[in-house]
């Protein structure tokens, strides 16, 4: 791992999770310096890395202004948001709205999408009922972001942390074995989301630290440790 060289150090992995704040960070900008984790090389199992997220997962940042680290994807966007006052409301009742469809994605959005991809394309055996209970749960979900999605044009009103934290799962439909004629205004917010500058620029910056030839191997890694 690099030494820290700017006021915020960003230690990550373009998967999912990983992108979250990357877009953030591109969204708000704040300067920083993106310190990746070959997470496919278990580099987040490091001494050093373990230091920053004791659980040993990406993504981590160390703010350098005040000294604080933080792990875990969902808290280091509230982290964030607080900090720059920015894409968090301000009001008791804006506030609750993110917060409750942040803590959606990070407990069952991302944990659910995230198994029904791997085992829809990356297990090494075909498994009949985690196909079918994680394809299930998959379009459950779907529907509950579909009906949010009719009355607001971002997920909790204003464009947010949470679309944030949503966006990145929801890009791979394709290996959810979703088909996003039957959401509509899913369909409407990911294309508004992908249009964004800032959005554009973080997953430019996450295929130029991205290897070259993956394998199913190093994808199965990928869905196992990020």
């Amino acid at each position: 791992m690099s030494k820290p060289t700017d006021a915020l150090d960003y230690y990550y992995w373009p998967t999912p999770n990983g992108q979250k704040v990357a877009i953030f960070l591109e969204e708000s900008g704040r300067p920083y310096t993106a310190h990746p984790v070959n997470i496919s090389k278990g580099e987040q199992f490091s001494p050093e890395y373990t230091r920053l997220s004791p659980n040993q997962r990406i993504p981590a940042i160390v703010d350098n202004e005040v000294g604080v680290s933080v792990f875990e994807s969902g808290a280091i966007l509230l982290y964030l948001a607080q900090r720059c006052g920015q894409f968090f409301p301000k009001d008791s009742k804006g506030a609750a709205s993110v917060l409750q469809w942040l803590f959606w994605q990070a407990a069952s959005l991302g944990p659910i999408l995230g198994q029904a991809v791997f085992f829809l394309n990356y297990a090494s055996e075909h498994v009949p009922l985690a196909v079918e209970r994680f394809s299930k749960e998959t379009e459950r979900l779907y529907r509950v972001m579909e009906q949010q999605l009719s009355h607001y044009p971002f997920i909790a009103g204003e464009y947010s942390i949470a679309d944030m934290a949503i966006y990145p799962w929801l890009l791979q439909h394709e290996k959810q074995g979703m088909k996003l004629e039957t959401y509509p205004h899913i369909a409407a917010w990911l294309a508004k989301i992908t249009a964004r500058p800032a959005v554009i620029r973080a997953y430019a910056k996450g295929e130029e630290i991205r290897p070259s030839g993956q394998t199913d191997e190093d994808r199965k890694k990928l869905y196992k440790l990020s």
